[in-house]
């Protein structure tokens, strides 16, 4: 992690005539913006860096390069103009610095536990081209001559940078090849299948002015061809004439796997007579992996209209509009498989719900008292009060490996092992024995158990408890919190395995916690946790209070500890309180 230190003094002119020769050397723009990232270094021992260009169209900044980003996430997000500290800096036109980001509302968070951010606009010719950006995970890192010193070589850069981008242009195909692949980049950012195949008429019109245009998909039946979008001298139309496949020069495409092209469709015997105004038609398969998925079929009034060259760019484009199909038509099915997975969450939770006791016991010497907070929507943790016969009551908490959905089906299951197990009424340690025992016949990989198991009985006052693992419990007694040794083995995880008892004769005001390891793990921003002592500390100072009292004010005190830190972990507290 890098240290704040106050910035070098740096010699002004030195340091520009160092820019203009690292900046002049090269013009391929990947080479030029590692190039600015050491030198920017040499000024600034910075931990994250990225450059960030601005598409003038979409008014939005996208990476260009970056150190310390996760490139899955550099790569998706897109910032508006305006938006976070990198779109005030565009706005703005100036440096933006910022010592706390935790304090500013419109800050966008790319990198966990970042706190202070210096952007700094590169500025060619009067215009807005990009950002420079620099995130540090220490408060105040950043200092005024850090952004005088960037802010003074940012022209120069920018400079750089668009002449490298010219030169690119100018290696690049001109003119239709420029324009497709304007549209390949246009295509790939729209994930909505109807808005999709929308935009790739609108674009398409912009490299060949048709008149009518029509895209069909395969059927998942691959037998036919379906229309799922259709233009028709520039108003949309519906078509609902399905296409088999071979039939017609949309069908001889797809059968083909080649472009057809037909200057007079009155002349060709596989024209089929659906608009009576075409005169020439060009159909070019979409091919995604080798297979076709659909058709691009153009049409016009005259004869002749289309080219060999109309035919080449389309064909070009054809493979771009698939992959822009397939992806939209994968994000689709992944929006609706995502809907009905949470659905089936919903009903998991519901589920989950239904599994935890509905009240805490009723007893004459003690009162119980519960909660549990799930870290996702279903959760590994479970607590229950096993049906033992009065005046006994016993406790169970557990932890299961793993989270989510895994993690609350292997909770369901040693739910229903604890309860049937208790039909027996055993002693804690032989109530783990038996769930260790029957676990092991059920072995999954990778999924274990800890588990603490207490037997409260009310007329002797007396409390027995065994651990496989849970954190130990803590006992209260006369002010002063302690924790019970008792430990144990996981469950689940080995068959020959034996556990020990713990038992302690209560008095009234006496207090039992059992609690899993998502209270103690409790995390702030610094990644400090809230830890045993703390819990301990709570657990004293409101000795005094209901068991409820007890519950809320321990998870009161771990989510202030926390403050508004996501939970990464479940989170469950029994407490018992002699009266």
């Amino acid at each position: 992690m890098a240290t704040s230190t106050p910035p070098q003094r740096v010699d002004v002119e030195s340091l520009l005539i160092e820019v203009a020769d690292v900046l002049n050397t090269t013009l391929d723009l990947d080479t030029l913006l590692q190039r600015v990232a050491e030198v920017v270094k040499r000024v600034i021992d910075y931990e994250i860096f990225s450059i960030l260009l601005l598409n003038e169209r979409a008014q939005e900044l996208r990476f260009r390069f970056q150190i310390g980003h996760l490139p899955e996430v550099a790569e998706r997000i897109r910032v508006k103009v305006g938006e976070g500290v990198t779109g005030r800096a565009v706005q703005e036109r100036r440096a933006i610095l910022v010592d706390d980001v935790s304090k500013v509302s419109h800050y966008i968070e790319a990198v966990p536990r970042v706190r202070s951010e210096l952007a700094v606009p590169l500025i060619n010719k009067n215009r807005v081209i990009g950002v420079m950006d620099l995130e540090a995970r220490e408060r105040g890192y950043f200092k005024e001559e850090h952004s005088r010193l960037l802010s003074l070589i940012a022209s120069r850069i920018a400079v750089s940078i668009e002449n490298a981008r010219l030169y690119t242009r100018i290696v690049k195909q001109a003119g239709t090849l420029a324009l497709l692949n304007e549209i390949s980049r246009d295509l790939t950012s729209i994930l909505n299948l109807d808005q999709l195949l929308k935009r790739i008429g609108d674009l398409l019109l912009k490299v060949i002015d048709y008149h009518m245009f029509s895209i069909l998909l395969l059927d998942p039946a691959k037998q036919k061809l379906v229309h799922r979008f259709s233009v028709r001298f520039k108003e949309n139309i519906q078509l609902k004439s399905d296409i088999p496949v071979g039939r017609g020069l949309v069908g001889a495409a797809a059968e083909s796997k080649k472009a057809v092209l037909a200057p007079d469709v009155k002349r060709d015997p596989r024209y089929i007579n659906a608009n009576p105004e075409t005169r020439s038609e060009l159909c070019v398969p979409l091919i995604y992996k080798d297979e076709v998925i659909g058709v691009l079929d153009l049409e016009h009034t005259r004869r002749g209209y289309f080219t060999e060259d109309h035919l080449r760019t389309v064909s070009t484009l054809a493979a771009q509009v698939a992959i822009a199909i397939e992806n939209a038509t994968l994000y689709e099915r992944i929006a609706r498989e995502e809907q009905r997975m949470e659905r089936d969450l919903a009903m998991a939770r519901e589920v989950q719900h239904r599994l935890l006791p509905p009240t805490c016991p009723s007893l004459a010497g003690a009162e119980i008292a519960a909660r549990f907070n799930p870290a996702h929507a279903i959760g590994g943790d479970l607590y229950d009060f096993l049906d033992y016969t009065l005046p006994r009551v016993c406790i169970a908490v557990g932890d299961v490996s793993g989270k989510g959905a895994p993690a609350a089906l292997y909770a369901a299951l040693v739910s229903g092992i604890l309860r049937s197990l208790a039909r027996d009424e055993p002693f804690p340690a032989e109530m783990l024995n038996a769930v260790n025992h029957s676990l092991n016949h059920r072995r999954l990989d990778a999924q274990y158990l800890v588990l603490t198991c207490a037997l409260w009985d009310d007329e002797k006052q007396t409390m027995r408890v065994a651990n496989s693992g849970l954190p130990r419990p803590i006992y209260c007694s006369d002010g002063h919190a302690h924790m019970l040794e008792a430990a144990g083995l996981p469950l689940g995880m080995f068959e020959d395995v034996s556990y020990d008892e713990v038992t302690i004769h209560a008095k009234p005001g006496d207090v039992f916690v059992f609690f899993s390891d998502g209270i103690v793990d409790a995390s702030n921003a610094k990644d400090e946790q809230f830890g045993r002592s703390r819990v301990e500390h709570v657990i004293a100072k409101n000795a005094g209070g209901s068991a409820r009292e007890i519950v809320d004010a321990l998870f009161h005190a771990a989510d202030t500890f926390a403050a508004g830190s996501e939970v990464f972990d479940d989170q469950t507290v029994v407490v018992l309180k002699v009266k």
